[in-house]
């Protein structure tokens, strides 16, 4: 019988004002700033950490998503089996020809940059309280319990299944809307080729986690200029919850993959969405794609904004290995269930550790 692990609700509030926690935008715009304060001050545990391989010949794949509705059988045969490589071997990959128009992803560099651009009071409105407030507005990634605070400025918002959106700038939320629901169908179409690339039905994936009411959550991160880059750490390695994360971001690199023992920077092409693996994705395979660790460095010279959609299933769903893909002696269920709403409290409410959040589920 498949083990359900039920969690306790763990309220974490974080209240901004009282623990008088500037946005880093303000802090970098302060005319006098020549060194982060010792807050930011974050280090790794080992040198090699600092030790960056660019991308030559082991190059991040790149999906062709328009051949997953091919009609040559052979063309849509090959991408399934590229998109099963991919989850594979990196679990993180490029998608090109996704279908989102190119004018939606730069209306929302647009709305976002003005959203930023708020003065601290307005974006004070949206601040939020608990982790799981459909509209939350900060910095670093939960200040009420981070040791280290993150030169990263963040908005997160719930846009699926109940639509959520501040109230500026004006038009947020059209755009929003139009932009995220774009991607909800990309999403959708490429879950099945996932599943297909897992040996299960095309609507495997789609009906398990029930997609309909899939938990949909847009974070979007703002990283300006630091004076002292080599110090601080705009995100730091983690994996995401979810099933899959569609990344776009404004041009400036900054993000570092943990691939083959080594960091590898990623510098996504124009225009082509950056997917990833997220760690229901591991749980629902039992383990035969895995959840990555990734993490933000940042420069000294220009801002970096990155806009997320994790798409995850629905937050009652309990996610559990396939059946399919558990049988016999030597291939056990890895992982105990747990409904996505819990997992995705516990996750957001602890200090940012790597791959902590699956480890409680693993058996």
């Amino acid at each position: 019988m498949a083990t359900v692990c039920e969690v306790a609700p763990h309220h974490q509030e974080a209240n901004f004002s009282q623990l008088k926690i500037a946005s880093v935008k303000a802090l970098a715009e302060s005319s006098n700033l020549t060194s982060i304060p010792s807050h930011y001050a974050f280090t790794t545990s080992t040198s090699s950490d600092h030790v960056v391989h660019p991308v030559h010949d082991d190059s991040i794949p790149v999906i062709d998503f328009s051949l997953l509705s091919s009609s040559n059988p052979n063309q849509r045969a090959k991408v399934v089996s590229d998109l099963a490589k991919a989850c594979q071997d990196w679990g993180f990959f490029m998608v090109i020809n996704h279908g989102v128009p190119e004018s939606q992803m730069k209306a929302m560099f647009d709305m976002l940059t003005r959203f930023f651009n708020l003065t601290e009071e307005e974006k004070r409105e949206f601040e939020g309280k608990h982790v799981l407030d459909p509209i939350r507005c900060g910095t670093s990634f939960n200040a009420s319990v981070d040791k280290v605070f993150f030169w990263r400025d963040y908005l997160k918002v719930r846009v699926h299944p109940k639509f959520y959106c501040p109230t500026k700038p004006e038009g947020f939320s059209e755009v929003l809307a139009e932009y995220s629901g774009a991607v909800q169908k990309f999403v959708r179409g490429l879950c099945k080729g996932v599943s297909e690339s897992l040996g299960l039905e095309p609507g495997y994936i789609d009906e398990a986690m029930n997609m309909d009411s899939s938990l949909q959550i847009l974070t979007a991160n703002l990283y300006p200029p630091c004076p002292q880059p080599e110090l601080a750490m705009g995100m730091p390695p983690h994996s995401d919850h979810g099933l899959l994360t569609i990344l776009m971001q404004n041009g400036i690199g900054g993000l570092q993959v943990h691939h083959g023992g080594k960091w590898v920077k990623i510098d996504p092409i124009p225009n082509a969405f950056l997917v990833n693996t997220g760690d229901h994705l591991e749980i629902l395979s039992n383990g035969i794609y895995k959840s990555v660790l990734h993490r933000a460095v940042v420069n000294n010279k220009a801002t970096r904004i990155s806009i997320v959609l994790s798409n995850g299933p629905s937050p009652d769903t309990v996610v559990l290995p396939a059946e399919q893909l558990v049988h016999g002696e030597n291939n056990r269920a890895m992982f105990i269930g747990m409904k996505y709403k819990d997992y995705l409290e516990l996750q957001q409410s602890s200090v940012v550790d790597g791959k902590s959040g699956l480890d409680r589920v693993k058996i």
